[in-house]
């Protein structure tokens, strides 16, 4: 097993064909934090499917903020220009700067984010308060579960050293609360006007900031207009 910060060639380093996520061959531990270190690849297609299939605008203007924190990641790399710890090891690695860590970075965006919108946007409508409040808080402690995992990973696996990680969660979560806090109150209220412009109508792009909890929203909206088209279908049959 490869240790934390040492940079060692001893081992035989094994690639994760999908984005080239190198981890020592025969080192479990190193394959799981390996499949950990491509959750910011899942996360984005996953924003990709939700924009699709949903065309809401607050998600749409989330992906912005991940974008614009991946350019702000470039933007500081390439004025500190601090290599990377173990360059020798991985030769094949697409950025040669590694000042803040971009994988950090992103994770702790996506995970400060979600964590203020789970606590200051999403209102419960019903009264199931205590389990509305119990989702939240297993919910936040996954994010930041994974946060840390990814953090960890790019240590382990010796793309970054442990200030490169920090800085990146630093940077990442300051980001996360200035684009939380321009969406609140900058981009929310002009959110019911991009919704009304004929672009927006021609791809079915909405808007949901109004609506306290989507969710609960979408399931009371379809399971009300699912009881009366199944009562005007039986009235058809008789």
């Amino acid at each position: 097993m490869a240790a934390v910060g040492e940079c060692s060639v001893s081992v035989p380093w094994k690639s994760v064909s999908l984005t080239h996520v190198e981890y020592p061959e025969g080192d479990f531990t190193g394959f799981i934090l390996a499949q950990a270190s491509l959750s910011p690849i899942f996360i984005i297609f996953g924003f990709i499917t939700l924009i699709v299939f949903k065309r809401e605008l607050h998600t749409i203007s989330f992906l912005g903020g991940l974008l614009l924190n991946e350019g702000v990641n470039w933007l500081i790399k390439n004025i500190i220009q601090e290599p990377r710890p173990c360059a020798e090891i991985h030769t094949s690695v697409f950025s040669k700067y590694a000042m803040p860590s971009s994988h950090s970075q992103f994770i702790w965006f996506f995970s400060i984010y979600s964590f203020l919108f789970l606590y200051l946007r999403m209102h419960q409508t019903n009264n199931a308060r205590f389990l509305d409040l119990l989702w939240r808080h297993i919910l936040s402690l996954c994010l930041l579960t994974v946060a840390f995992l990814v953090s960890y990973s790019r240590v382990y696996l010796m793309y970054h050293s442990w200030s490169q990680v920090v800085y990146g969660g630093i940077v990442g979560s300051i980001m996360a609360i200035v684009w939380f806090a321009f969406t609140q109150e900058i981009l929310t209220p002009l959110f019911p006007r991009i919704a009304a412009w004929p672009l927006s109508e021609f791809f079915l792009i909405r808007d949901t900031s109004l609506i306290p909890n989507i969710l609960w929203f979408e399931y009371t909206v379809t399971r009300a207009e699912a009881r009366n088209r199944q009562r005007k279908l039986g009235t058809k049959l008789q």
